[in-house]
């Protein structure tokens, strides 16, 4: 007999109360079981838990006004809650971790740094080398591990549709931003999509401006990435673009993973 799938998604959805129906369609429509959310933007009083109790989830979150803002959804309950980096202090909403069932899912909504060489930037890079130190406890607390989020940070030339514009001197693909995240995967951590697909132009976030969308003007910052003890159980991972076409959208699409 073999076991139902887990599928595990990534969505920042850049303000909760304005796409809470999407969510609630795209929840139904993919039926994932665990969600990792980014840019709430909700205090958690305005946290909509009971409406998405009513289709199955459970909700564990951390948010703020206006900015930022976590949450992770999950069919099964969560345990083992964590808000933000461990001795690292930072009064953003950014970070939120929980055990679901034998997996333990980590979930981030990285700095976006906004230009190379400023002061956020050099924030990013500190947050980043936090988060590095806390995985590495994590792993070996837990070794079913999955780190999920918006990563703002595009891995390589095939996740931007225009390298010589996205290049190592520009935020999101600046060779600093691309080595830290190399140096979180170097843990053991492993880019689900990647273990999947080769290829390159296949994207989760566009700009709302110069009809990034409609001209495939995108980068694959939104990441699923699996610990080397769920590797070989990872069995499918992608991007849903389908909610990117819907009206009012997000600037992101989904990211998932599926573990066998």
């Amino acid at each position: 007999m073999t076991s139902t799938p887990t599928k595990i998604a990534s969505w920042n959805v850049n303000s909760l109360n304005v796409r809470l129906p999407h969510l609630q369609q795209w929840l139904g429509d993919a039926g994932p079981d665990i969600v990792g959310l980014q840019e709430t933007k909700l205090e958690d009083a305005r946290f909509p838990d009971a409406a998405l109790a009513e289709l199955g989830y459970r909700s564990v979150f951390a948010g703020q006004k206006t900015y930022n803002g976590v949450a992770i959804l999950s069919r099964m309950p969560a345990a083992d809650v964590q808000v933000g980096i461990p001795g690292f202090h930072d009064e953003q909403k950014r970070v939120i971790a929980a055990t679901v069932g034998d997996l333990r899912v980590v979930n981030l909504y990285v700095v976006n740094g906004q230009d190379v060489g400023a002061e956020k930037y050099a924030y990013k890079l500190r947050w980043l080398e936090a988060v590095h130190g806390w995985l590495e406890n994590e792993l070996r607390a837990h070794p079913r591990l999955v780190v999920l989020g918006d990563f703002n940070i595009a891995p390589d030339e095939r996740d931007v549709h225009d390298p010589s514009v996205w290049n190592e001197h520009h935020i999101l693909t600046s060779t600093a931003e691309r080595e830290a995240l190399a140096k979180l995967c170097s843990l053991g951590l492993h880019d689900a999509y990647r273990l999947h697909h080769d290829e390159g132009g296949v994207f989760s976030w566009w700009d709302y401006r110069q009809a990034a969308f409609r001209r495939d003007m995108g980068l694959r910052i939104d990441l699923t990435l699996v610990s080397d003890a769920l590797r070989e159980r990872c069995s499918g991972a992608g991007i849903d673009r389908e909610p990117r076409t819907w009206d009012r959208p997000s600037d992101h699409a989904p990211a998932w993973v599926e573990l066998g």
